[in-house]
């Protein structure tokens, strides 16, 4: 089971620095928008709000999952009935977070797209749509990659013994 836990963390971590770095591209991408005024320059406004949010679920997961793994993998040693009956739940509960993040995500997706379908010749909408269509993409893609992370860990929580 230490195998799973480790995997599961350290990818987690992993996956946080690839969260910050692209809050910190997208807000750079928007700095540089506004500072030229490009005509796509309402981009900005969905990149820096989302980015912000992406930054703060990257920093957070980055620090606090070397303890995380320290304090699972004691436990796992300890009391690994604990362990699964503390974790199921949790991952559970995980799990059911990224069914709403996803549809969140695809909804934003699906609203960029519209206004871009709809109001392209618009540059205000062009760049709204266009910025929610870039980030709702990429973190569509980063919460699945999580998601099946997440359906591994818990698989292997539910197949320990105890």
């Amino acid at each position: 089971m230490i195998n799973p836990l480790n995997n599961y963390f350290s990818a987690e971590k992993q996956e946080s620095v690839i969260f910050i770095t692209v809050g910190l591209v997208a807000i750079g991408v928007s700095t540089w928008l506004w500072m030229n005024g490009h005509r796509l320059k309402s981009m900005a406004y969905p990149l820096v709000v989302i980015a912000l949010m992406q930054m703060v679920v990257g920093v957070s997961i980055y620090l606090r999952t070397d303890h995380q793994i320290a304090t699972l993998s004691a436990q796992l040693q300890q009391e690994p009935a604990a362990l699964k009956a503390q974790e199921i739940p949790r991952m559970q509960t995980v799990m059911k977070n990224f069914s709403i993040y996803k549809a969140v995500e695809m909804v934003l997706l699906i609203l960029g797209l519209g206004m871009l379908a709809f109001w392209q010749r618009h540059d205000l909408a062009a760049g709204i749509g266009i910025g929610l269509v870039l980030q709702a993409a990429v973190t569509l893609s980063l919460d699945i990659f999580a998601e099946t992370r997440g359906s591994i860990y818990l698989f292997a929580l539910h197949a320990m013994p105890g």
